[in-house]
């Protein structure tokens, strides 16, 4: 049996923009990547399917793949979603809320994004629409009342748009630690992916689960090789160290900016 694969996307388009191309896949990459997917014959489950397993609920089918999409790109809709759903794919999309057209109140670089009104209608098509924080900074370096805002505001602003609960989250970057995983509970949260590009196994923290993201460099063999259930690790249920390295070095160079500012 091969383990859970929670492929993460970001935008799907063949002219991004300089500072997010990198993580961008090809429209006839991407369209040949849902083929591989379906020839697979490998189940294809909800991020709440994920979750809900996660927690102790019901186990997911043998061989399982899930499709999550994070920050709300434009193409998503224009690109994505008609070809999820001409393949009948489901999906998730994790939302920036402060990057939605027109306001672009976020972090994020310059991009043709989703307006609410847009998000909406993908809610009411079927798309999974979740949270990826309002301004999508690095939680896991924030002061606490700014990382409650960070998972409370996007959630309030599509609960109110979609009129229905939005109970998962994705943390921007991937990156949370356990006050921020905490907090996300205390929010309100089912359950909240990451990235850690390995496997989620069966026991995977329902508040950190593991995604593989497919992204320019993600070679037709890497992506065959996932579907194989090979060619990443499987995620481990502690923080490895280079892991907790990588934030400690975040954070300082978090307070030495807010220190010259």
């Amino acid at each position: 049996m091969n383990p859970l694969a929670v492929l993460l996307y970001h935008t799907i388009s063949d002219d991004p923009p300089s500072w997010v191309a990198p993580f961008a896949v090809g429209t006839r990459t991407f369209l040949g990547q849902l083929d591989a997917v379906v020839d697979s014959g490998r189940p294809i489950v909800t991020a709440s399917q994920v979750v809900a397993s996660r927690r102790g609920g019901p186990a997911l089918p043998p061989d399982a793949v899930a499709l999550t999409f994070d920050d709300g790109f434009r193409d998503f809709a224009e690109t994505a979603a008609p070809a999820l759903a001409a393949r009948s794919l489901p999906a998730a999309l994790f939302v920036t809320t402060g990057a939605l057209h027109p306001h672009h109140r976020s972090v994020l670089g310059d991009a043709p994004m989703l307006s609410m009104d847009e998000v909406v209608a993908l809610d009411r098509a079927g798309v999974e629409i979740c949270s990826h924080a309002h301004m999508h900074e690095q939680l896991d370096t924030l002061p606490p009342q700014r990382i409650t805002q960070e998972l409370l505001i996007p959630k309030w602003i599509l609960e109110e748009a979609l009129g229905h609960v939005v109970p998962l989250y994705a943390y921007p970057y991937g990156y949370s630690s356990l006050e921020v995983r905490n907090r996300t509970r205390h929010a309100g949260y089912l359950g909240s992916f990451a990235v850690r590009n390995a496997f989620s196994p069966d026991d995977d923290d329902p508040y950190r689960i593991a995604r593989l993201m497919v992204c320019q460099e993600t070679s037709p063999e890497t992506f065959a090789s996932w579907l194989r259930g090979a060619g990443a690790p499987t995620a481990s249920a502690h923080e490895q160290p280079q892991t907790m390295l990588w934030r400690q070095y975040r954070r300082s160079r978090a307070r030495l900016h807010a220190v010259r500012r």
